[in-house]
């Protein structure tokens, strides 16, 4: 049997922007249903990366793979063919302002299928129920609290049934409780849908609760570091950067 390709193939990303190297020769692999992890401390390219895996930016080098079919150099028809298999929750959810909380969920349902409205309606509340926002269907993003931005994020990332889901930094801006509470949700939507799930995170609360596998990124050397279970990054890491990253949670919690 032909073995299954990768959810996403990343191969030898190399990033620059004017003359300054970003990252260099970065490469990983993420598996279907995976919930993976791309960590590192501020500015050190991890959010780069997702850009750059999602189509925002093209690399200086290397490939990008999802699902098995290559981004980088793909005709346009293809290129976007290949992105509805994604779904992106940005850092401050990107929500339109003037649009209710169904208005922005419809908006790529109604962008990229020919579905009647009724059918776009009856999705919506679907997503909404998904991550618990039955009942603010009408409400403008400005009425409802971050968690629930967060919330609306998540269901209109989810609202084309994308196999992949990029997450960057979903529980930036919330209090414990409700960072809590989205961890849960992500879990969640991994177990009930099997989406993979890609996170881009230094929350090392949600790396533990919600990560199996993750890499760490470090700006001094333009790549990664470190691979595998927040676990065993903690434990078994020998780098001084790796441990003094995982070296806060125990301080905190001391």
């Amino acid at each position: 049997m032909e073995k299954q390709a990768p959810d996403l193939r990343v191969d030898g990303l190399t990033v620059r922007y004017g003359p300054d190297l970003i990252l260099k020769d970065v490469s990983f692999t993420v598996f279907k249903s995976e919930i993976f992890a791309i960590l590192g401390g501020s500015g050190s390219g991890k959010s780069t990366i997702m850009r750059h895996a999602i189509g925002l930016e093209r690399p200086e080098n290397g490939r990008i793979w999802i699902k098995g079919y290559e981004i980088t150099g793909a005709d346009e028809t293809a290129f976007f063919a290949t992105l509805k298999n994604i779904g992106v929750l940005f850092q401050g959810s990107a929500l339109i302002g003037s649009m209710t909380v169904g208005e922005n969920v419809a908006l790529p349902i109604t962008e990229f299928t020919g579905l009647p409205r009724d059918a776009v309606t009856a999705m919506v509340r679907v997503k909404l129920g998904l991550v618990g926002l039955d009942c603010y269907e009408n409400h403008l993003p400005s009425e409802i609290s971050g968690g629930m931005k967060k919330r609306a994020g998540l269901a209109r990332a989810l609202a084309l049934n994308p196999g992949i889901l990029f997450l960057d930094e979903p529980s930036a801006g919330l209090d414990p409780v409700t960072a809590s509470e989205i961890d849960e949700l992500i879990l969640r939507i991994n177990k009930r849908l099997g989406t993979t799930i890609i996170i881009v995170t230094h929350d090392l609360g949600s790396i533990f609760t919600v990560a199996g596998r993750a890499i760490m990124i470090d700006k001094s050397t333009l790549g990664i570091i470190a691979e595998g279970s927040p676990d065993d990054l903690k434990e078994k890491s020998t780098n001084p950067v790796v441990k003094g990253f995982f070296m806060r949670k125990a301080i905190a919690t001391s």
